[in-house]
């Protein structure tokens, strides 16, 4: 059903994989409560209470994947933060290699496109033709010890995608592929080991940015995000050493901004509403 890539054994990776769970996520979290050491994959073809960002629900139906792996080291959390970037990496370049044969159209209207057939849209989604392929979700809980559990989620529409979305989704089916949640989670191992390898206890970020901004959806078009209570606009410039999105205001200033859903296009100011 699932197996890990032998680079990822090789890195003392484990795997753990379930027909069915409530969220893969919550599960990682109770293993390190209960004493995991960390490095666990825990992966699941269907996931019955699964959560997006903002405690949204993410809905994983048999087939789709969703996948956790657990990290426990003394992060801090800023720190923790930037293996979101990690993992949208690991994702898409997994999608590539499993799944050339989703027709996906390039060059989009909500902004400059990444030339790239999957697209990361900060914080944590991947895009396949503007619509949401897959989301990314970062948890975590300070152990007893002092060290950080990091849940680091990961759901990919395969087979299917929820229906009525105030936002644009596709699944790989959709999209014409054959690739399956056994292949791709697959490749997604072996992918995480090479980025985690980049990333290199944080020393690479920088490495780690230039990659995820070749694959960034809309940037250096028109973006807006409620922040503090007001809807900001402007171009997505960048982002940061610290994984902040950049956006130049009309007025010229940069607003950094921490966390929010981003909206694209010339429409992205009445969305963001």
């Amino acid at each position: 059903m699932f197996a890990l890539a032998p680079s990822a054994l090789s890195d003392g990776y484990r795997l753990e994989a379930h027909q069915s769970v409530t969220s893969t996520n919550a599960l990682a979290l109770e293993r390190a409560r209960e004493g995991d050491p960390g490095r666990l994959w825990i992966v699941s073809r269907h996931q019955t209470g699964g959560r997006g960002r903002r405690g949204r629900a993410w809905e994983t139906p048999v087939g789709n994947l969703a996948a956790t792996v657990l990290l426990v080291e003394s992060f801090d959390p800023a720190t923790a933060a930037t293996l979101g970037f990690v993992a949208g990496l690991s994702l898409s370049d997994a999608l590539d290699a499993t799944a050339p044969d989703a027709r996906i159209d390039i060059g989009l209207d909500h902004g400059s496109g990444s030339g790239h057939r999957f697209e990361l849209k900060w914080p944590n989604d991947v895009l396949a033709g503007g619509a949401k392929l897959a989301g990314i979700l970062l948890e975590s809980t300070l152990l007893p010890d002092g060290r950080l559990a990091l849940a680091i989620g990961i759901g990919v529409n395969v087979v299917a995608y929820p229906p009525d979305l105030p936002y644009p989704a596709t699944s790989l089916a959709a999209l014409g592929s054959k690739a399956d949640a056994g292949g791709l989670f697959l490749a997604l191992s072996d992918a995480w080991v090479d980025n985690m390898r980049l990333w290199n206890g944080a020393r690479g970020l920088p490495l780690i940015r230039e990659r995820w901004l070749k694959r960034a959806s809309g940037l250096g078009g028109r973006v807006a995000v409620r922040v503090d209570g007001r809807v900001a606009s402007g171009l997505f410039e960048t982002i940061d050493d610290a994984g902040r999105l950049v956006i130049r205001e009309d007025d010229g200033n940069r607003l950094y901004v921490t966390a929010g859903d981003v909206h694209f296009g010339a429409v992205a100011s009445e969305r963001a509403r």
